[in-house]
């Protein structure tokens, strides 16, 4: 498996396409849902939008199971005013701008940068659009904190835009693990600003669901320990603050330190994908301004030394690092199938996404309509 610094597009939902597609020709627009279905409306919305569709006449026919889950905005919020903070000091830091007191306070971020000429610069890249998503305007306020300070502040346009960019991130990756445990065809759509509907025709056991986003999905980037083989360590004993982890397709046993350079809130997204050299599926990801710093750092203190990814304790890739990776984005290949870089790549985006999915309804419906 190899890790490999390469730039990547936004999502494709490339995970739940093939689902999707076999169910759009037979899908009837339900009322509800038509508004969904406008004619500027993105594919993959008026895609998901057809399935919800599909979902609600199936589960009208043979029941099923409803659940709402809510995203988590107050963990949103939190961290986009770290990513903020994240932001001020890499322009600073890359622009070698004299500052002081970078700070988070009340919400906001606060700093103080001596040389108007400086400050300027620095502004202007904070307030700059961004594409994705796209937010109305300047995504920052800009305001005086008095003592010489600046206050940044996420303004409520980019707050919403984010929030819309959660929901659809999440609803991509619910989309993708319940295909991984056979719940097909099922409806995932937003509900409201912060809330997503499933609609789960045939499913009983809306508890299996539950469990199934309950439990938070662990990812971690550690060093390899290379001071034994695993084989001796397991004969023998295990050197302290390591432990042996197996591989996700082979079962390898693999060495390597407890301690972890980064987890899943380091990361800001990942897709499956496809090799561009080879065609074979991969798996994309970025890291958020934070983990895009400490992962340069990282690489760049163990040139010649392998790493682990690791999702859920099983050991996804040890690629050596050659060189220090500065790009904060990568590549993870190692013999995946389509659906197995489509399921990897839904588990990390679940373990970036910030807080939790909370569930708050859960109903059992009856072929009659009636639920209980």
């Amino acid at each position: 498996m190899t890790i490999d610094v390469s730039a990547f597009g936004r999502r494709t939902s490339a995970g739940s396409t093939g689902l999707i597609a076999a169910l759009v020709v037979a899908a009837a627009v339900a009322a509800p849902l038509r508004a969904a279905l406008a004619e500027d409306a993105p594919p993959v919305d008026k895609m998901r939008a057809k399935i919800g569709a599909f979902a609600e006449k199936a589960i009208a026919q043979q029941g099923g199971s409803r659940m709402v889950f809510k995203v988590d905005a107050g963990a949103l919020r939190e961290r986009t005013v770290n990513d903020l903070r994240d932001d001020v000091y890499r322009i600073v830091h890359d622009g070698r701008v004299p500052f002081s007191g970078l700070a988070i306070r009340d919400g906001g971020v606060e700093v103080k940068i001596a040389e108007p000429k400086d400050r300027d610069r620095v502004l202007a890249k904070l307030t700059a659009a961004k594409d994705y998503p796209p937010i109305p305007g300047s995504p920052v306020t800009v305001a005086d904190a008095g003592n010489g300070q600046i206050r940044l502040t996420p303004t409520d346009a980019a707050f919403a835009a984010y929030l819309r960019d959660l929901v659809d991130r999440s609803m991509t990756m619910i989309d993708q693990r319940l295909y991984d445990i056979d719940i097909k065809p099922a409806g995932v759509l937003p509900d409201g600003t912060d809330r997503i509907r499933l609609v789960l025709p045939g499913v009983a056991d809306p508890d299996r669901v539950a469990a199934l986003f309950a439990k938070k999905v662990r990812v971690s980037f550690r060093m390899v320990d290379i001071s034994t083989s695993s084989q001796d360590a397991l004969k023998d004993s295990l050197p302290a603050g390591s432990e042996v982890l197996y591989g996700f397709k082979d079962n390898t046993p693999w060495l390597v330190l407890k301690e972890s350079l980064l987890e899943g809130d380091d990361l800001s997204d990942a897709a499956p994908g496809y090799d561009s050299r080879t065609h074979d599926p991969i798996v994309n990801f970025r890291f958020n301004a934070r983990g895009q710093r400490r992962f340069a750092h990282a690489t760049e203190d163990n040139v010649g030394k392998p790493f682990a990814i690791v999702l859920d304790d099983k050991v996804l890739s040890a690629p050596i690092i050659r060189e220090p990776i500065t790009g904060g984005q990568g590549k993870i290949s190692g013999n995946f199938t389509v659906q197995e870089a489509s399921s990897v790549a839904s588990k990390l985006v679940a373990a970036a996404l910030p807080g939790r999915l909370t569930l708050v309804e859960q109903r059992v419906v009856e072929p009659s309509g009636a639920s209980r």
